[in-house]
């Protein structure tokens, strides 16, 4: 089958194609496309004139190579793939986790000079404190998303699926059946469900359980389901603690913590912690979780009913996200900003999101407040789906689905 091209992480990636000295690291929730992307990079290397003798892919998930469990078994594969071989070799391993000691192998290699080295794997163990400390400085990584609201017309349109005319209908369509590339080659919402409903089970499964010991595993299911039922809510530890033993469900605050880290590390979700923007700290206590994917959310639960604000929210932050901002969520006073970006070069940004601001004057003030309350001079905008757009002091209203469709940055 025909791979469709994931043009904004492969533009990231191609000027490390042909660097032997650093390892590439493609990182990302379980079924986020890692692998699709790794067989792109193979295509264009093929497309560039690199041999494909000289390209080499090991998928340590399939059958032939299940049998690879040690730094021995793996350092030997590749040396009978490669013995023969001139010149750099371009070197593939899917699911290299499953290998112990496979930190030593590919630092090995990448030492002798003619390897170029890219890896997938699972979050838990592939971003170990292991391949921090043995490789650190030596390699790069490329995290993957979901596919975003662009990413998922455009996927559709390439696989010759329907697509609405309505845009607000079609980011519906997008929030409900999620941006998980495969799940876009099934044809009705209730096989996609199922999909997502199966990708939490594998994540469980092979990047947790392996990960850390859960004794109890209802205990986990509640903590996981709360947070993901809580998505893009303010909440700590010890809220979390309180309303949970309120519903008759007695876990202590450092099995939360635990069990939160494991689904952090997992990606399934991620965290946003709040800033002082007068104090110029960080806030501690509350945070912001969002999800890698807004499926795992409607996979759990069966009311299609949405609440636009959060949804647009978690999807803005992975927008974000992906565009490698760093992001927080700002405190101004008693008011909030919904984030702060930050990017490479330092420059802010200022997001306030919402559904709509059309609907009073009201809820135009509670989006613009925040922003004007903001005195220094970074571009600030009020995202929303409106295509009516309002002008008031500097502050840029953007129609988010059309930013998000022209891939602009903030």
């Amino acid at each position: 089958m025909k791979l469709f091209k994931r043009e904004n992480y492969l533009k990231k990636i191609r000027g490390f194609y042909d660097a032997t000295d650093i390892i590439k690291v493609i990182s990302g929730v379980h079924r986020c496309g890692k692998s699709s992307l790794m067989l792109t990079i193979i295509d264009e290397l093929v497309e560039k004139g690199i041999s494909k003798d000289n390209i080499i892919y090991i998928d340590l998930d399939k059958r032939g190579y299940r049998n690879i469990k040690d730094a021995e078994q793996l350092d030997a594969l590749i040396e009978d793939k490669t013995k023969n071989i001139r010149g750099v070799k371009y070197l593939f391993i899917d699911e290299v986790q499953n290998v112990n000691g496979f930190e030593e192998v590919l630092n090995g290699f990448r030492s002798e000079e003619d390897y170029s080295i890219f890896v997938t794997g699972s979050n838990s163990y592939l971003l170990s404190g292991e391949l921090v400390t043995k490789l650190t400085g030596r390699y790069i990584e490329f995290e993957i998303y979901t596919l975003s609201f662009e990413e998922y017309e455009a996927m559709k349109e390439f696989y010759h699926k329907p697509i609405s005319n309505n845009s607000l209908e079609e980011l519906s369509h997008y929030i409900l059946e999620g941006g998980f590339p495969r799940s876009i080659q099934f044809d009705n919402l209730s096989d996609r469900r199922t999909y997502s409903q199966n990708v939490i089970k594998e994540i469980f499964e092979k990047d947790i359980r392996r990960r850390i010991k859960i004794r109890d595993r209802d205990s986990f299911e509640i903590v996981k389901n709360f947070i993901i039922n809580n998505y893009a809510s303010p909440m700590s530890i010890n809220n979390i603690v309180d309303t949970l033993r309120k519903n008759g469900n007695l876990i202590s605050k450092a099995t939360v913590s635990k069990y939160i880290q494991a689904l952090l590390d997992a990606k399934i979700i991620y965290e946003c912690s709040r800033y002082d923007m007068k104090s110029k700290k960080s806030i501690k206590g509350e945070k912001k979780y969002y999800l890698a994917d807004l499926s795992f959310y409607y996979a759990l639960n069966t009311n299609n009913q949405m609440n636009y604000g959060p949804c647009l929210e978690n999807i803005v932050y992975i927008y974000a996200r992906s565009l490698d901002y760093s992001i927080s969520i700002g405190r101004i006073g008693k008011l909030e900003c919904d984030f702060i970006l930050r990017d490479y070069d330092m420059n802010y940004a200022y997001v306030q999101v919402a559904y709509t601001i059309m609907l009073s004057k009201e809820t135009e003030n509670r989006e613009f407040r925040p922003l004007e309350k903001i005195k220094d001079n970074y571009p600030k905008y009020v995202a929303t789906t409106d295509y009516l757009l309002q002008k008031r002091n500097g502050i840029k209203h953007i129609n988010i689905i059309e930013f998000m469709k022209n891939h602009e940055k903030f």
